[in-house]
């Protein structure tokens, strides 16, 4: 991912805390040449110094074949984005689209029975466990948990390399960067709106 130097985060912290955020990812791998997608909620885990992330697919979806001959695969992970348009500017420019997107390339391997199960049991606390009836690993009967076992197929990816880019209008100046936060605002849009709170969020943080 082409990052330029205004854009680019580096902080672990920050990255790992938005990617628990922003958890619904596209894992990409290749199939002799050519490119293959599944869209899919994925877990982060840190074991010591080494970052992992686990998820499930379909028994039935070719991608899973795919991880011991395609070498590294890619995880994507996107946060807001919304349309910038130069017009919110105090000066002539072009528009542009401000965004958040990681990036998470490893290797990937099959998850065993039990590490599925496990992977299974805290991704469904993860989404449930602040729900009124939540529907836990325990809650669920044992013939169903079986059965549905065996449509799926775990896996584990090693993290060996990570991109993050926040273009969040940093490289304007405090009149134009407020200006674009109101004007987002005024969209009333879902991801304008989100877009202008992040883009505040940042700013206070900065003072």
């Amino acid at each position: 991912m082409y990052i330029p130097k205004y854009y680019k985060i580096t902080d672990v912290r920050e990255i790992e805390d938005f990617i628990q955020a922003n958890s619904f990812a596209t894992l990409v791998t290749t199939k002799q040449g050519t490119p293959i997608a599944t869209h899919l909620p994925l877990m982060l885990h840190k074991k010591g110094d080494d970052t992992y992330l686990t998820g499930h697919m379909a028994y039935g979806n070719p991608q899973w074949r795919t991880f011991e001959s395609c070498g590294d695969v890619l995880v994507m992970f996107q946060g807001p984005h919304a349309y910038i348009s130069s017009s919110w500017y105090a000066h002539e420019n072009v528009p542009t689209w401000n965004y958040q997107a990681v990036h998470m390339y490893g290797q990937a391997t099959i998850l065993e029975k039990e590490e599925l199960v496990e992977d299974l049991t805290m991704l469904l606390e993860k989404y449930e466990k602040n729900r009124e009836k939540p529907v836990l690993w325990d809650t669920l009967s044992p013939e169903l948990l079986e059965t549905e076992m065996k449509g799926i197929v775990g896996f584990k990816i090693k993290i060996d390399k990570i991109q993050a880019a926040y273009k969040l209008s940093q490289n304007r100046n405090e009149e134009d960067y407020g200006h674009i936060i109101d004007q987002l605002n005024n969209e009333g849009t879902p991801n304008s709106q989100q877009m202008a709170q992040l883009m505040a969020q940042r700013c206070k943080k900065q003072r």
